[in-house]
């Protein structure tokens, strides 16, 4: 059950709730996706994964399968077409995960070793099936843990700085009334969007173009220009409907494969994922282990903050999991030390997934400052004012619109806080221990270059094109807002194109950054439309168009963090006999600039919250030490939070206004998550006394916890 509520004010079309302007294609099945989408000749191919976690293929038995009834090709390392690797991408330094079939080596269980075409998708995987690979198999490693003197620091990029330093930790530590010194894990954690990654490439008059399910489709056609080698204006990728993506569908092998088989046999061919491939190749959120040290004087405030994070990577590609960053931005300390350090292991590349860094990054955060709290007798959301800084903890600069105070005081004031017993372990309903706890929210609002064009029709309705990518978000109803709302005309006189790479360049839906990116470009475009047609004179049959580009306005933005900002309140039930731990109620409140679509907006928060409760109580993959490979790739073994696990949960949020920003919009597809497991642990905490610092908390774990707590 879910309310909605809301604080937010309707002015024009931005900040009216609308319903989805696709919506009634998607429940009626009329939307067609990646993997739907009809082609004359269409070949299908089937990946056939790596067995052995570390070593080289010696051979490919392709002769017997390519006698199968049905079989076109077989691609691998022997004879696929050679591709560039070396070229730097979106990432900033080459990525050699997508260099598909270029050799012989087996980096991690589930690495691509042949494509098997075929003209039916039954036929390519009885195939693929049936093909013999053989291996030189070398010991591997895929141990995880703290402590291991191979981690080491990673090369600063404009993705991450890895170290931040003010001040002297060690000497602020020292001389502190209250320390907290904890280590705070989270496991392997996986995107699992509804819709499998797919993509279907063909040549059409020399262009190589290829219909994808994507966070951007010009991303992905510049990178496979640049993979390929070809001239960009050869390249079209088109993703109309993603069904969820969460920071895995980049560029990834499915869309290499497509056009390595396409080259090949000169005809469209459509590889589609399977739930245990995606496991395996789409990246996912590496496990954690951090140590936090906060220190503070007699009443709270904080002498020292220190953060180390490490996370894994594979031998291929390095990624870090940013998960030290929060603190930089959340809470002032005398002294402030945030590090990353990353472990090489026979193990996929991690990637992005649903606010990297800073989901399991809060975790420890924010269980940490709950147990400084108690430590020091204060109140948690107390103690959070008191340590709320005026300027960037690390960076100094000024914050844009910092309002994470509002967002706890209407919290507590709905959520009843004011009524809490701080006292752990009291309330009880039977069997049930009931507790409630808190946590707070932070998400970068960035934004990235984006061109738009926006067309008034000669019949009086207007086009707008730009190439945003709709992964379930409600880009395209945002974008119609936001054009209605520059234009002052209804909604329905306005069409949005998306998810086409030929509509020019615009930032990917990721990171947040989608709906102020995008909205900005569509807002000059608008803007310029209006002020032509107020010149007078009508509109000429090919219509009037604008077009906009936003690369100078964003470089004339001053320097200043820019934030959206949450305070997450949680109650909790725990059977004392089981160790079931069940949420009751979730209460979020955030402060995230202008709220464009209250509807799909608090939607997006909603899920956000669904997908924290799921952190901190069901996900958790599981590798086998053994094979290197995991044991629960699959929504049978690999648990989420399923209806029945969402209780109450109301979203919401406080006015937050951006003083001088030209667009006054800040993402909302990440904060939801963050903080949430932290909420959760802390009530945990206060309704057992025992203190949770590993996720997920399992039943098994609660029954652990307690009997030692009981042995103490």
């Amino acid at each position: 059950m879910t309310t909605t509520t809301g604080t937010h004010a309707a002015t024009g079309a931005v900040g009216a709730g609308r319903t989805r302007v696709e919506g009634r294609d998607k429940v009626t099945g009329a939307a067609r996706y990646a993997g739907e989408i009809p082609f004359a000749r269409l070949a299908h191919g089937w990946l056939v994964l790596s067995t052995v976690a570390r070593g080289r293929v010696t051979a490919v038995a392709d002769e017997p399968v390519l006698a199968l009834p049905g079989v076109l090709a077989v691609l691998h390392h022997g004879n696929a077409p050679r591709v560039d690797t070396g070229y730097v991408g979106m990432l900033g330094r080459p990525n050699p995960v997508v260099g598909l079939f270029q050799h012989d080596r087996v980096p991690f269980v589930g690495w691509p070793v042949a494509l098997v075409v075929a003209e039916t998708p039954e036929q390519a995987r009885e195939a693929a099936e049936a093909l013999v690979v053989t291996y030189e198999e070398e010991p591997h490693d895929v141990a995880f843990r703290a402590g291991r003197e191979d981690a080491y620091r990673p090369e600063d990029s404009p993705m991450v700085t890895a170290d931040a330093v003010r001040g002297d930790v060690q000497e602020r530590i020292d001389g502190a009334a209250f320390v907290v010194d904890e280590e705070y894990t989270t496991p392997e954690e996986h995107h699992c969007s509804m819709e499998p990654h797919a993509a279907t490439a063909r040549w059409d008059d020399g262009r190589l173009d290829v219909v994808d399910s994507n966070q951007g489709s010009g991303w992905v056609a510049g990178e496979l220009a640049q993979l390929f080698s070809l001239d960009p204006a050869s390249v079209r990728v088109r993703s109309e409907h993603i069904g969820g993506a969460f920071g895995s569908k980049g560029l990834s092998a499915h869309q290499v494969a497509a056009v390595m088989a396409t080259t090949l046999l000169h005809r469209p061919v459509r590889v589609v994922m399977t739930r245990r491939q995606m496991f395996s190749l789409v990246g996912y959120r590496s496990p954690t282990v951090q140590r936090i040290r906060v220190a503070a004087d007699a009443d709270g405030r904080l002498r020292a903050f220190d953060h180390e994070a490490l996370n894994l990577t594979s031998t291929v590609h390095e990624f870090v999991e940013t998960s030290a960053v929060l603190g930089r931005v959340l809470y002032d300390a005398e002294a402030h030390r945030t590090r990353h350090r990353v472990l090489r292991l026979d193990v996929p590349t991690p990637t992005w997934m649903r606010a990297p860094g800073e989901a399991p990054g809060s975790f420890a955060i924010e269980s940490a400052l709950d147990e400084l709290a108690v430590k020091c007798g204060v109140d948690p959301i107390a103690l959070r004012a008191r340590n709320e800084p005026a300027t960037g903890p690390v960076s100094g600069l000024p914050f844009s619109s910092r309002n994470v105070l509002a967002c706890f005081e209407e919290g507590a004031r709905r959520f009843g806080w004011a009524d809490r017993d701080p006292r752990p372990g009291l309330r009880r309903e039977g069997r049930w221990l009931l507790g409630t706890g808190t946590a707070a929210a932070s998400y970068p609002s960035g934004v990235g270059r984006s061109t738009a064009a926006v067309t008034a029709e000669a019949d009086g309705t207007f086009t707008v094109r730009i190439n945003a990518a709709d992964i379930g978000t409600g880009a395209r109803t945002a974008m119609t807002l936001v054009a209605a709302d520059a234009l002052q005309v209804d909604p329905d006189r306005v069409q949005v194109r998306i998810g086409d790479s030929d509509l020019g360049h615009a930032m990917i839906a990721g990171g947040s950054t989608g709906t102020r990116s995008w909205g900005w470009a569509v807002r000059l475009a608008a803007a310029d439309v209006r002020e032509r047609l107020a010149l007078g004179g009508g509109i000429p049959p090919e219509g009037i168009t604008a077009r906009s580009d936003t690369e100078d306005a964003i470089a004339a933005l001053p320097q200043q963090e820019r934030h959206s900002f949450g305070a997450q309140f949680a109650e909790v039930a725990v059977d004392v006999t089981t160790g079931e731990v069940r949420a009751r109620r979730l209460l979020g409140i955030f402060a995230a600039g202008t709220i464009v679509n209250p509807l799909t907006a608090r939607s997006q928060l909603i899920g956000g919250m669904t997908w924290g409760l799921s952190m901190a109580l069901h996900e958790e993959a599981v590798r086998d030490a053994a094979t290197g490979g995991h044991v629960n790739a699959d929504l049978a073994g690999y648990h989420v939070a399923a209806h029945a696990d969402v209780p109450l949960i109301e979203a919401d949020w406080v006015d937050d206004q951006v003083p001088g920003d030209p667009v006054g919009i800040k993402g909302i597809g990440e904060i939801g998550i963050v903080g949430v497991a932290a909420a959760i642990a802390n009530a945990v905490w206060h309704a057992t006394g025992v203190r949770h610092r590993e996720l997920p908390i399992r039943p098994d774990r609660v029954l652990l916890a307690a009997e030692g707590t009981a042995r103490a």
